[in-house]
């Protein structure tokens, strides 16, 4: 597991922080358990390990350590056998709509499975595991546990109640909501790796104020990223072209390296972000998820493709190490779909620096659409 391999200051360092956040409970509830909300959760785990932070990654993972990716949740301990949801799937009822409920198990099994091996693949990772904050009444627990693949091959006791269908891999059990497009795991939380009481202040807000008051505090008024914008992995109609983009390495007329590859940069692109990338050909350092650097550039008339400087390395990125296709295998948008992909996010950090991630299913038309 991850939490017992990290240093011991690191480890109280976690649990303070999420000591501290607890006391502030009754600012959000009158429960006796204490509140942690999960993307605060996220950023204590992250801050306190050293961990990268892939929250705004679109991924199946939430942090990454080294070689190992975590999923971070954050639950009540109700039962300590409850069920908490690890995917959605919300944009991909046209695969599984009106099938029987062995298909739709399958279906949804295997495209949980292409995700966890996309994100691990993305940022390096040999395994990856579940780190949980498990609340109970005046307390937090530890737990973790292995991030399996669903095993398909053994899959059984497939029954479907209202709008529900429950299943079992021989690991684990599995619950996929029809209406919500959930899939939920049973999480048995009873064997914890550690456990520790958090005290709940009466009136935090007060609290708050005289600390506020009476200590000279650190306002972050600086930003990393200072503009942001999405690009498609796809052309018109939602086709990735077999002879352009993704796949110009297929072009006809010269011979070509089989990594050679281009993200179509579309016209409104510059129109909604003037000056946001450097003129064409200017080469800027484009970062990659796992801190790779490529020196990349905007070719092409009306500036319409982002390449890498050397055309083969981000081909070879995205389509062997991220995507695993074979040498002349084609792009599909239905092999983005499976995944759960279609477009990358582009940070842009200064002039000469930019960051690159991959993004959700309409995250390029939604962006524009806005």
């Amino acid at each position: 597991m991850f939490y017992s391999a990290q240093d011991s200051s690191q480890q109280t360092d976690y649990k303070e922080n999420l000591k501290l956040i607890g006391s502030l409970s009754n600012l959000f509830s009158d429960s006796k358990t204490p509140y942690l909300y999960y993307r605060v959760a996220e950023k204590i785990f992250t801050n306190a390990f050293d961990a990268k932070d892939l929250s705004r990654g679109d991924v199946a993972l939430d942090a990454v350590k080294g070689k190992i990716g975590i999923g971070l949740k954050t639950f009540l301990a109700s039962n300590n056998k409850s069920f908490q949801k690890v995917a959605e799937f919300n944009k991909d009822k046209a695969l599984y709509e009106n099938k029987s409920k062995e298909k739709i198990v399958q279906i949804v099994s295997i495209l949980r499975n292409e995700r966890i091996r996309f994100a691990e693949k993305l940022y390096g990772v040999d395994r990856s595991v579940y780190h949980c904050v498990v609340r109970d009444e005046h307390q937090f627990r530890i737990y973790e546990e292995e991030m399996h693949y669903i095993d398909i091959a053994n899959i059984s006791d497939i029954k479907q109640r209202k709008n529900s269908i429950i299943f079992n891999d021989s690991l684990n059990d599995y619950s996929f909501n029809l209406s919500k497009s959930t899939l939920t795991k049973r999480f048995v939380t009873s064997d914890v790796l550690e456990e520790f009481d958090v005290k709940i202040l009466l009136n935090p807000l007060d609290d708050i104020r005289t600390c506020i008051l009476q200590n000279k505090l650190c306002y972050d008024t600086s930003s990393k990223i200072i503009d942001t914008l999405f690009l498609p992995l796809y052309g018109k109609n939602r086709v990735v072209y077999e002879k352009s983009g993704l796949n110009q390495w297929n072009a006809d007329g010269r011979q070509r390296d089989v990594n050679e590859v281009y993200i179509p940069v579309p016209v409104v692109v510059h129109q909604h972000k003037p000056g946001f990338f450097p003129d064409r050909d200017q080469v800027f350092n484009l970062k990659l998820p796992d801190g790779k650097i490529l020196q990349s550039k905007l070719c092409q008339a009306g500036s319409k493709a982002l390449m890498s400087h050397s055309n083969r390395e981000l081909g070879k990125w995205i389509l062997r190490d991220v995507l695993s296709l074979d040498e002349h295998e084609l792009l599909s948008y239905e092999k983005l779909q499976k995944i759960g992909i279609d477009s990358v996010r582009i940070d842009k950090i200064d002039k000469n620096n930019y960051e690159i991630n991959f993004s959700s299913i309409d995250s390029f038309e939604n962006f524009y659409q806005s």
